[in-house]
């Protein structure tokens, strides 16, 4: 018996009943950490950006550019992405299926959990792309799903990320997402 067996088993209705930020992990509540630093917002906002302005959403309207949404992976496992890109997906109150793209903006109390747990829960569940950005290198590292396992594509600083396989044609120029925070 592992350590971890002595721990709560939680479900998706009670994660609905909690106060506060919470994922739920196979079971195990994690406390989410208090309002990201302004760095992290304002570096997904510029990414929203990128994403939207380069979504055409006449040729993909079943698509959308989201942000900080639950998804429910199983009745013990629901996350919160900071940004994901999903298609064809109806759920009302939370993603019912896995995001075309999942981009996680890095903090201290969150890297750990971002690089491993959520990185192997993201493969497994067969998102075509993961990218984990490090706000303060001002770097994201870019994974894509190539039989069934991620395959890191490259580091960007001022590179543009084509998306080439998905439908909708989408990029991120991390030039203009970086920009204002260079020095």
């Amino acid at each position: 018996m592992s350590k971890i067996d002595f721990l709560p088993q939680y479900t998706y209705n009670d994660y609905c009943m909690w106060q506060g930020d919470w994922e739920l992990i196979e079971g195990i509540a994690i406390s989410m950490a208090p309002a990201p630093m302004r760095i992290h917002q304002n570096i997904a906002t510029q990414i929203i950006y990128e994403l939207k302005k380069s979504h055409d959403e006449d040729k993909c309207p079943e698509c959308i550019v989201s942000f900080e949404n639950d998804w429910k992976v199983s009745n013990n496992t629901i996350l919160r992405p900071d940004i994901v890109f999903i298609c064809d997906d109806n759920g009302k109150k939370y993603l019912t299926k896995a995001p075309k793209i999942i981009i996680e903006i890095l903090s201290p109390s969150t890297a750990k959990k971002d690089e491993t747990i959520k990185f192997d829960i993201y493969e497994e569940e067969k998102v075509n792309y993961y990218i984990l950005v490090h706000p303060n290198d001002l770097k994201a590292k870019a994974y894509r799903l190539e039989n069934n396992k991620y395959t890191k594509i490259g580091d960007f600083t001022k590179e543009k990320l084509v998306f080439e396989d998905i439908e909708c044609n989408l990029e991120i120029d991390f030039e203009e997402v970086f920009r204002r925070f260079r020095g």
